[in-house]
């Protein structure tokens, strides 16, 4: 088992003894307890945070993927069934939150009860939210925030449920409308006015998954290669790839990790540019995934955190083999 695969299992191991648990007492039931030690509201499962959960069945996947064994694949059914019976099926107001769950259950190597009908639902409430009036799918249905939270992972898992035109729109909406001259992707816009005071890891992540699920061709190398290039020197000078802070934020570090570590396993293009941009996510990955603390003991409360740093020992993993 090489460094970064041993990583992998010992932050696995830490959230399944630290958080995973069943819900409400129910067999056959299992989700992410969001902080640890738990609130009463945490405990009973009446705080859950949707796309934390969502999360979690995605790091199981890449769990499985790394080494299958059927503990694992009953893990996959068992959170993902869960997920849908704790929300009462698979929509909420948010098209950020259901989009990752789509692409997690889209991902699971196993079945999952009920996994066709939600994606398909999912599926189409995300080509519902489209906006008419200049594009993009806002962040909540009512909202007028269109942002790169929901747009990125939207068009990521219609691309890969092949409603391609869509997502395409949906990724050029991303890329025209909220890319900075720097290169870095902005959170979002209101009224038309883009919010460029507020740059997120995770924002980079999900414009770069959207962005290798477009069609291959110049463009997408550019956006590619832009992208990752600006994310080295604008967010990571030092070659790590900076914690954004707990709650919501703890993930927005590892969502960018597996992003970059799709752009080092599948360069686009070919030549010195291609590879260049390879090396330097695959290496972002590396020394990021090397500072991971997989310690049961760590003493941050929030899931999150420590599914980040999950998924950063995942794609590090990935990349060692």
């Amino acid at each position: 088992m090489s460094g970064f695969a041993a990583l992998a299992a010992q932050a696995e191991r830490t959230v399944l003894s630290r958080s995973v648990r069943r819900l409400w007492a129910l067999p056959g039931t299992a989700l992410g307890v969001v902080g640890d030690p738990p609130t009463v509201r945490e405990r009973l499962f009446l705080r859950w945070h949707f796309w934390w959960q969502a999360h979690l069945l995605d790091c199981l996947v890449d769990a499985y993927l790394r080494a299958p064994d059927r503990a694992r694949a009953d893990r996959i059914r068992r959170v993902g069934r869960t997920i849908l019976l704790r929300n009462n099926g698979p929509l909420n107001a948010y098209h950020d939150d259901i989009a990752w769950l789509g692409l997690a259950l889209q991902r699971s190597p196993v079945p999952i009860p009920g996994r066709r009908t939600a994606i398909r639902r999912i599926v189409a409430r995300l080509v519902q939210g489209w906006e008419a009036d200049g594009g993009g799918i806002a962040w909540r249905i009512g909202d007028d925030y269109r942002n790169a939270p929901a747009n990125g992972p939207a068009a990521l898992l219609l691309a890969r449920a092949g409603v391609r035109r869509r997502a395409g729109e949906m990724t050029d909406w991303l890329f025209d409308s909220l890319q900075l001259p720097s290169g870095l992707i902005a959170d979002g816009l209101r009224h038309g006015v883009v919010n460029a005071a507020e740059i997120y890891t995770y924002c980079q992540g999900v414009a770069l998954g959207a962005a290798l699920a477009g069609p291959t061709g110049e463009l997408r190398t550019a956006r590619v290669h832009g992208l990752v290039r600006a994310i080295a020197t604008e967010l990571a000078p030092t070659g790590v790839l900076p914690a954004d802070g707990t709650g919501d934020a703890g993930l927005f570090r590892g969502i960018l990790a597996r992003y970059l570590a799709a752009a080092a396993r599948y360069p686009t293009g070919a030549g010195a540019a291609a590879r260049e941009t390879a090396d330097l996510a695959r290496a972002l990955v590396l020394a990021t995934a090397a500072t991971v603390d997989p310690d049961p003991t760590h003493p941050e409360r929030d899931l999150s955190v420590h599914l980040s740093d999950w998924m950063l020992a995942e794609a590090a993993a990935i990349l060692a083999r």
